[in-house]
């Protein structure tokens, strides 16, 4: 295994043990998982709606979008996952794909066999239990998104999206006021269920409101308090499992 990908592989380690303790002997055998490194360019497809496969994605860099689309083509991104994520951990217990995945940008894949992902979890209980808790967290975030799509206005979806990416970007969860966040306007409309002019307007709402400007791939919080009140944004669905003490300090407001 190459550095880069032992280096991606501990970004799953740190976000595992955001909400599961692991043994040291437990990290290494996350760390020892077989992987087959690719490379996908931004705007290709590397997992078809309904495809069958013998493994999952782990996202080591880049911006994967996991969608579903109607049957004329019109898309609609259901997820955003970020380095540090198995976009389709659920896979390995389900091998047909529940929608498909996209690169946003250019994107580096570890492929990793669902053999050995469900022989670690036979293993080891407690890495189980934290895969387990791990796809649970998808599931909140896709409830999230529900709420977001079919009952808030533009800029409260926006600004939702950007508290949500804000501290999913941070290290153990942390709010981050600059991020590096690579879509473009059409791809947050996929994602909010907006034109891009309905998202450009929106954005620029937001912005004139002192509360967030995007620009060029990057995101720049300037009141967080404000924007988090907009987008009607609590972050316990994203660290509900941590220690009290932990998640007070993780929720509170730079």
């Amino acid at each position: 295994m190459s550095r880069f990908e032992n280096a991606s592989l501990q970004l799953f380690v740190d976000r595992l043990t955001v909400r599961s303790v692991l043994t040291d002997e437990e990290r290494r055998a996350i760390m020892a998982l077989p992987t087959h490194l690719i490379v996908v360019k931004a705007r290709q497809d590397f997992v078809h709606i309904n495809q069958e496969t013998s493994y999952s994605c782990f996202i080591a860099s880049g911006l994967v979008g996991r969608f579903g689309q109607t049957l004329v083509g019109v898309r609609q991104i259901t997820a955003f996952h970020l380095a540090g994520d198995m976009a389709d951990l659920h896979s390995a217990v389900r091998p047909i794909g529940v929608g498909g995945l996209t690169a946003l940008c250019e994107t580096m894949i570890l492929r990793v066999p669902h053999d050995a992902i469900r022989a670690l979890a036979a293993r080891y209980p407690a890495i189980a239990e934290a895969l387990w808790r791990d796809c649970m967290l998808d599931a909140a975030i896709l409830m999230e998104w529900v709420v977001n799509i079919g009952r808030r206005d533009a800029q409260t979806r926006l600004a939702h999206i950007l508290c949500e990416i804000s501290i999913r970007s941070g290290r153990n969860r942390e709010v981050l006021l600059d991020y590096h966040f690579p879509i473009t306007q059409d791809q947050l409309g996929d994602a909010s269920g907006m034109t891009s002019v309905h998202v450009n307007r929106s954005l620029k709402a937001l912005r004139d409101k002192g509360l967030a400007t995007v620009k060029s791939g990057q995101v720049q919080i300037h009141n967080w308090a404000a924007l988090a009140e907009m987008g009607e944004f609590n972050a316990a669905y994203l660290v509900a499992d941590t220690a009290p003490e932990r998640q007070k300090r993780l929720l509170s407001i730079p």
